[in-house]
């Protein structure tokens, strides 16, 4: 489903653009919800605890513009898409460098904003699944098929990617082992370990090797588990029982 966050001081432009989310949702029948701000700071205090696809903001408000609002917000979300709201096309150059998604002119029309949410949805749809990850630094994204295991040690978990990098964050395995497990390329192999299949390049009685080369260990009672579930992963029930 996704999130919209819209944000705009004048009451009557909030009005509007609410009522065309809705109309959109309704003829689209799109999985979407929304919420509205009516002053930048109340938008960045509901963005740091809770996580938007979608920004519709107008530039020109009191205190914090939009612009402002926008390079805050690229500190700790640089997957959210902007859309600017403004009256004025003097900072349309500017919206380049906090990564604007788009840039609408008001008012903003059914003609106008439609045609951008299709756009933005039918991205979404063919985006790959992720993990969506709270730190102290703000949301990371981390999709399904980019991550090759998955480690807890000192109450820290550590989610090492393909690319062989790392994200660090606080936490148990259970906070995420239902999200892994119930897909079929990830497996649980030892009471600290959750890997995804895809990226085994060995496997013996005592650990994997990973296509990175790293090592990790298997559970001594869940071995022959993790060993028959590579082996259903790469051929299938099917090839097996032939």
């Amino acid at each position: 489903m996704l999130k919209i966050a819209i944000c705009d001081d004048d009451t009557r432009d909030l009005s509007r653009i609410e009522n065309l989310i809705i109309k959109y949702k309704k003829e689209k029948k799109s999985p979407l919800s929304y919420k509205t701000f009516s002053n930048i700071i109340e938008l960045l205090g509901k963005m740091r605890s809770c996580t938007y696809d979608i920004l519709l903001m107008d530039i020109l408000m009191p205190g914090i513009n939009g612009m402002e609002a926008a390079r805050e917000i690229r500190e700790f979300d640089n997957e959210i898409k902007i859309i600017f709201l403004t009256s004025s096309p003097e900072f349309a150059v500017e919206s380049y460098a906090v990564d604007a998604y788009y840039y609408l002119i008001k008012p903003c029309t059914e003609n106008k904003l439609f045609p951008i949410l299709d756009r933005i949805l039918f991205d979404a749809q063919k985006e790959e699944e992720a993990l969506h990850i709270k730190s102290s630094s703000g949301i990371m994204r981390v999709p399904f098929n980019k991550l090759e295991f998955l480690e807890v040690m000192n109450k820290k978990l550590f989610f090492h990617l393909t690319d062989g990098s790392i994200k660090e964050i606080y936490g148990s395995l259970t906070d995420f082992e239902s999200q892994l497990v119930c897909r079929k390329e990830f497996i649980k192999v030892h009471r600290s370990y959750i890997v995804n299949m895809e990226y085994i390049q060995e496997l013996n009685s005592k650990e994997l090797t990973m296509y990175t080369k790293q090592k990790v260990p298997t559970s001594r009672l869940l071995s022959e588990k993790v060993r028959q579930a590579y082996l259903n992963y790469l051929f299938g029930e099917n090839e097996l029982k032939r």
